[in-house]
């Protein structure tokens, strides 16, 4: 079994080329682990001689890949360790690569899903829609169950803050590969008889799908729904024009009995930007955002900080900042008070359902922070990514980069978010049943709670 999972991966790799020498593939192992230990900000929460182990590991593995491939998926693992969303390694872009593909299979094509923990076809190209029903579930890939191939094959190359999202990220790439990578497949289907197909990654001409992609979504995207309630989805912070586009629907929004807003899509950007938004959304003159902190290395108190013990402590700052230091959890925090508004325009103060999801991040959960104490606000959905932060970026030898989170972030009250989620008051999931009935649950929850407020 061992021989034929190596076989089918590495048909592919094979073909990358090898340009990175030894001696550069331990360096740049080395400047990750070394900006690691000095700049990450959850380096306290690491197993430091777990750490430092898997690094002595890696070296014996990098200097052996076959390819600059090999190489970076061996910085990909040793990255994925650190459990963090905003600590990564990238890979080059190489020349004369084999095409990547995910979905496409020649003469299939089909999109997954984590619905429910399982790995579930979501859409597929028309013409197999009867043989690969939507609903079905993949419950073998080469030989292996689902939730094994996983652990083994692709949750250990996943840099993520949460467990859920590392399962979305699993799932969706549970069959990622390059052009002639070969998967054995075994699905569910809805009436529960079995589908077993050899596939093998190619182009797939047929761009038909069922069910067809949604539109796409615009910056802002707007429409009313019944009863009065204005539809806002806030696809990203990235661009400032959001702004201005929000602007413009004012006197449209004002008209509004009720609020949606729609977050499960904004990745994130800018925090500004967002808070431009929201001060629209309040009747509040101050807003409380995150607080952040970083790590401080002062190395003379490290050294001092060597023959401090824990009791010599107690009472004693300088020994404390000295131990502290040793240990590498001393900590700068930065500057911190409310963002103070000066909007004289009007308010838009009615029943609000914040709409999240697994992809609502970075400034979107900043957003969120702000919002928190919100009276007339509801979080309706799913847990938010789970991860900001401020990155240090650098480049890797063979044209690769990576970039190491140096920034925490917690709710004002220090209540952590990173590697949790903002949490909805409300949890609502989809369902296998909803994809195939094309219902949005949690659309629906949202407008269902801002009618039940007009009661109130």
């Amino acid at each position: 079994m061992t021989i034929l999972l190596l076989c089918i991966a590495a048909t592919a790799s094979a073909q990358f080329p090898n340009t990175v020498s030894a001696a550069d593939k331990v360096y740049g192992l080395s400047r990750f682990w070394q900006e690691v230990n000095y700049n990450f900000v959850y380096l306290n929460q690491v197993n430091r001689a777990s750490w430092d182990s898997a690094y002595k590991a890696m070296i014996v593995e990098v200097e052996e890949s076959r390819n600059d491939y090999e190489y970076y998926r061996h910085l990909q693992r040793f990255c994925a360790l650190l459990n963090d969303g905003h600590t990564n390694v990238w890979m080059p872009q190489w020349k004369n690569a084999p095409a990547n593909y995910n979905s496409m299979f020649g003469d299939y094509r089909f999109f997954l899903e984590n619905i429910d923990g399982k790995a579930i076809v979501v859409r597929t190209n028309t013409a197999k829609k009867n043989e690969l029903p939507v609903g079905s579930e993949v419950i073998e890939v080469n030989g292996l169950p689902v939730k094994e191939y996983k652990a083994r094959f692709v949750k250990p190359y996943i840099s993520s803050s949460t467990d859920y999202v590392r399962e979305d990220w699993a799932t969706r790439d549970l069959l990622a590969g390059f052009e002639g990578d070969r998967y054995k497949v075994t699905f569910r289907k809805p009436d529960g008889k079995l589908l077993r197909l050899d596939l093998t990654h190619a182009k797939t001409v047929d761009e038909s799908v069922f069910p067809a992609f949604p539109p796409q979504r615009q910056l802002l995207d707007f429409r009313w729904l019944d009863g009065g309630i204005a539809y806002v989805s806030l696809n990203s912070f990235s661009d400032p024009k959001i702004d201005s586009l929000f602007d413009a629907l004012l006197p449209e929004l004002y008209k509004a009995k009720g609020l949606v807003v729609d977050l499960r899509y904004n990745g994130g950007g800018s925090t500004q930007i967002g808070t431009h938004i929201l001060q629209y959304l309040t009747n509040d003159s101050v807003l409380y955002g995150a607080r952040s902190a970083t790590r401080s290395h002062i190395p003379t108190y490290k050294a001092w900080g060597k023959w401090a013990e824990a009791k010599d402590t107690a009472g004693n700052s300088w020994e404390r900042r000295n131990f502290l230091s040793y240990r590498d959890d001393a900590w700068y925090d930065f500057d911190y008070s409310p963002d103070t508004l000066h909007l004289q325009a009007r308010r838009i103060v009615v029943p609000t359902a914040l709409l999240t999801g697994h992809n609502t991040a970075s400034a979107a959960e900043d957003f969120l922070i702000y919002a928190d104490n919100q009276k007339h606000m509801l979080r309706i959905g799913e847990h938010s990514f789970g991860s900001t932060g401020q990155p240090y970026h650098f480049d890797l030898p063979g044209g690769g980069s990576a970039r190491v989170c140096t920034k925490k972030d917690t709710y004002p009250d220090g209540r952590p978010f990173v590697g949790v989620g903002i949490i909805p008051q409300l949890e609502v999931k989809r369902s296998v049943a909803d994809y195939l009935s094309g219902k949005d649950p949690v659309l629906e929850q949202g407008q269902a709670w801002v009618k039940t407020q007009w009661k109130n």
